[in-house]
């Protein structure tokens, strides 16, 4: 099918961007999100996201980071305001780098494929970035290329886009649920008795994807990862180039953040294990979990581990159990396609996500989609497979 009426639902960078590819290549397109958008609950709308082509090894993701920090430069320049910053991305690891490590592979498959990486030690650390506490982090690199978008903003401004182009944006509607029967997709229901028909239905609703389609639950699953936003007295101290976009040991302890906005906000947040939740439950941080990101603080930037709290949040994956996207045509119900499980790293490919869903949608070749294609649990090891199951 190359063209024709489709529904998406869900508001997202998954959402927004399938929209607009599938309208320029013809289609009719009604998106539905039950919030205003950005939508506050959404994973897609905060302060900021990280942008990064760095992924150890793997080839595909480190190409798809490459393409998405061009098209982020390109949009800037289109939309005449900078919302990607390339501040630069800085990894540290606990202990020396070693072969499998994070740092240690994404240091030297970028570095062959002619990338400019910067190697940091203790001491280049304490000189260049003196907030860190160089006695805890013997190695790492910076990476020049990479840095943070303003998410929030970007999903307005995508929005805003949808809008000129002739997408329907229907907004604000009460619980919409795809309706499955019969081995078919037959549209979109909200709680107050709408309908929406469609040729095609493509569910990206994020976190809430495993409560809609029930039958997903063995791949996918919601998990609830927290963010707090600390205002330090001197946010000077904490912006590019000192203070990059970072990753202390992430790979083992998840600890990552970002320099301080135009607001002097410092986002600190855990790309961890994650508790399983259900996307209709209440967000509630955590007993203790401020403490928690106060030890880390006071153990790996002291001066920021008694700035005042600003605000946090309660961000929601939805995880698959490979730490994969999953992008295809349901096999239980004709009509339907599913594009879900950001798996907590999906916003930086934003500016190519658009391309890949609707190949998905047309059923096109793409040499990026196979990945992403309906499969069969199995065991996985990789930094993607963080959620227990």
């Amino acid at each position: 099918m190359t063209s024709g009426s489709i529904l998406i639902l869900g508001g997202g960078c998954f959402g927004l961007t399938a929209a607009l590819e599938l309208r320029v290549r013809g289609w009719k397109v009604t998106l539905l999100d039950s919030g205003v958008l950005p939508h506050p609950d959404a994973a897609s709308t905060d302060i900021s996201k990280v942008v990064r082509m760095d992924y150890a090894a793997d080839a595909q993701h480190t190409a798809m980071g490459v393409l998405s920090i061009e098209r982020w430069k390109a949009w800037n320049r289109r939309w005449g305001v900078d919302l990607y910053h390339e501040d630069g991305f800085l990894v540290m690891s606990r202990d020396a780098m070693t072969p499998g490590g994070f740092e240690h592979d994404s240091f030297h498959y970028l570095r062959g494929l002619g990338h400019t990486l910067h190697h940091t030690d203790a001491a280049m650390l304490r000189d260049n970035h003196p907030v860190w506490n160089a006695d805890r982090y013997p190695e790492g690199y910076l990476n020049p290329v990479g840095g943070w978008v303003e998410s929030g903003r970007v999903i307005a401004m995508l929005a805003q886009e949808a809008r000129e182009v002739g997408i329907e944006l229907v907004e604000q509607i009460q619980a919409p649920w795809p309706v499955l029967t019969d081995g078919c997709c037959h549209g979109v229901k909200s709680a107050d008795g709408r309908v929406w028909n469609a040729d095609l239905v493509l569910v990206a609703a994020g976190a809430w994807t495993p409560e809609m389609l029930p039958h997903l639950q063995n791949v996918m699953w919601t998990t609830a990862q927290t963010v707090f936003h600390f205002q330090p007295s001197n946010p000077g101290r904490y912006r590019a180039p000192q203070f990059p976009v970072w990753g202390a040991d992430i790979a083992r302890t998840g600890w990552y953040g970002f320099p301080a906005n135009a607001d002097g906000l410092v986002k600190v947040a855990n790309h961890g294990v994650g508790r399983r939740v259900n996307a209709s439950d209440a967000r509630v941080i955590p007993a203790g979990e401020e403490e928690r990101y106060r030890a880390f603080l006071r153990d790996t930037f002291p001066s920021l581990a008694d700035a005042p709290v600003f605000s946090n949040r309660v961000c929601l994956y939805c995880d698959t159990f490979d730490g994969a996207f999953w992008i295809d045509h349901d096999r239980e119900y004709a009509g339907l396609i599913v594009a879900a499980g950001d798996s907590g790293h999906a916003f930086k490919f934003t500016p190519v996500m658009g391309g890949i869903i609707a190949d998905v949608v047309e059923q096109k070749p793409n040499a990026w989609t196979q990945r992403y294609r309906w499969r069969e649990p199995v065991a996985v090891s990789s930094d993607g497979a963080r959620a227990q199951r």
